[in-house]
């Protein structure tokens, strides 16, 4: 996936979920000023956004809106290793794996792919024909790392149950069922669930396993401009 009209800032601060403080550089006049910005992640991301770090937004092209960028971007610092470029735009995993499927992963590449279908009281990211294969597929995307680690939540997170659970329902219903965890950057070497913020979401995800839904993970290439899922990284459970 690619972006448009991305330049970089500086993070001052972050007065609610939605926006957030941002120094940007005019490319013209090189005039500073300090913009309010959209955040495109409505979690609490603290380990990323810290006073003075480097981040990334996209230009709107929409007039009308009230904030002219999005914060999509950022540059995590590491203490004894190269900085590592996250992007945090919570609403692109989807369409990264919508590429991705396309691509024939997965599926074949004659497989019929649908997008935010309902079955019974549920609405899910994917619905995949393949032949004799009916999957459902949900993904979460992923901006907390630790030591290497991927880890989800970064905060609770009722709404991931409940998903996790309608999975294991389709399960029951012939259907099979996948959770694709893409990790929004890469030096990942492996993920588990963040117990120690939402143990309940690491348990409905075992019992999911479990019950046969597949949880896969991977890693994305990532550039101030875009990202791509790269490579299957490793899933811990224990």
């Amino acid at each position: 996936m690619k972006y448009k009209n991305i330049i970089p800032g500086t993070f001052l601060c972050r007065p609610n979920r939605f926006i957030a403080k941002v120094l940007v550089q005019e490319s013209n006049s090189g005039v500073t000023t300090e913009e309010t910005v959209h955040v495109k992640n409505t979690g609490r991301c603290k380990e990323l956004l810290i006073s003075g770090c480097t981040v990334f937004l996209s230009v709107s092209d929409n007039p009308l809106r009230k904030t002219k960028y999005n914060l999509i971007g950022v540059i995590k610092e590491r203490e004894g290793k190269l900085p590592l470029m996250i992007n945090m735009d919570s609403q692109i995993p989807n369409d990264v794996v919508a590429e991705w499927l396309q691509k024939g992963n997965l599926f074949s590449k004659d497989a019929t792919i649908r997008r935010e279908v309902t079955y019974h009281n549920s609405r899910f990211d994917f619905y995949i024909e393949d032949g004799s294969t009916k999957a459902f597929l949900e993904v979460k995307g992923v901006t907390l790392e630790k030591n290497g680690i991927a880890m989800f939540p970064d905060a609770p997170t009722e709404r991931g149950i409940k998903h996790i659970e309608e999975l294991i329902a389709c399960t029951k219903d012939g259907y099979d069922a996948y959770i694709v965890f893409v990790i929004q950057m890469k030096d990942i070497t492996s993920f588990c669930p963040n117990d120690a913020t939402h143990a309940a979401f690491g348990n409905a995800l075992r019992i999911a396993k479990n019950a046969g839904v597949q949880i896969l993970a991977f890693d994305c290439i990532v550039t101030e401009d875009s990202i791509v899922l790269d490579k299957q990284v490793n899933v811990n459970l224990t």
